[in-house]
């Protein structure tokens, strides 16, 4: 298995009622980040957080957040944070945000179906910071970035399937891959949610693409067991990674 196949997208969305697992602050988010790296993942996805639990773009919780893993994680492993509308609705001010921060990740991803996505993404390029151009099945976003002439610019595109069913999600995987062609020549992420996020990680597998795993996008093992540790979830994915390239169930 190549270490570089799989991120760990650490939190995401998720909260305290989600369970103890889920890391917040930026301590617990450094602790859990550098046992993923330590279990096999290459690259480090998160959402800093407020100290109430919600994803926030901003500088000074970005800066503290991205100390505390820098503290724990190798310096060769590229840390990423997201730029979702929800944290910040309005165009203008998620740009601001952008330009306002005083310490960097390696890269930042952008969802291309967002309002303004084009705009963050260019303000991110413009202070050096690497673009993952999210782009989710069940929107307009493979088009909007094959259109786009940031596209060729970006370091990768996130191809997330929204579609939760463990039988269809697969199906809507292969239909996103389409969807996406040639992608302007740059690599493809490929990962699920929830219910999809095993079978697409197997396909993943199979077809060679970079993948991710974490508290992000599922809670629970391929097994159905409540997932302790991101780094457990990285293991798993690891296993059934070479499970998949090998040809195995």
């Amino acid at each position: 298995m190549v270490r570089a196949w799989v991120q760990v997208c650490v939190n995401g969305t998720r909260g305290g009622a989600d369970g103890a697992a889920v890391p917040l602050s930026p301590e617990a988010i450094a602790g859990s980040a550098a046992e993923a790296v330590a279990a096999g993942a290459a690259d480090v996805h998160v959402h800093p957080k407020t100290p109430c639990g919600r994803d926030t773009l901003s500088p000074r919780v970005l800066a503290v957040t991205l100390e505390a893993i820098r503290a724990r994680v190798p310096g060769s492993v590229p840390v990423g944070v997201t730029t979702g509308a929800w944290a910040e609705p309005d165009p203008a001010a998620r740009v601001a945000r952008v330009r306002s921060w005083s310490a960097l990740p390696d890269h930042a991803s952008v969802n291309w179906h967002e309002p303004g996505a084009e705009r963050v993404a260019a303000a991110l390029m413009e202070r050096g910071v690497g673009v993952e151009a999210g782009v989710w099945s069940g929107t307009d976003g493979a088009a909007r970035f094959l259109r786009s002439p940031l596209g060729p610019k970006v370091l990768r595109v996130l191809a997330e399937v929204t579609d939760t069913g463990p039988a269809s999600a697969e199906h809507s995987a292969r239909a996103l891959l389409s969807d996406l062609g040639e992608a302007h020549g740059r690599p493809v992420l490929l990962h699920g949610e929830d219910g999809g996020v095993w079978p697409v990680l197997r396909l993943a597998g199979r077809l060679g693409l970079a993948t991710r795993v974490g508290l992000e996008d599922t809670l629970l093992l391929p097994d159905g067991r409540r997932a302790a540790s991101n780094a457990e979830l990285v293991a798993a994915a690891l296993s059934w990674g070479t499970s998949a390239r090998r040809g195995g169930p």
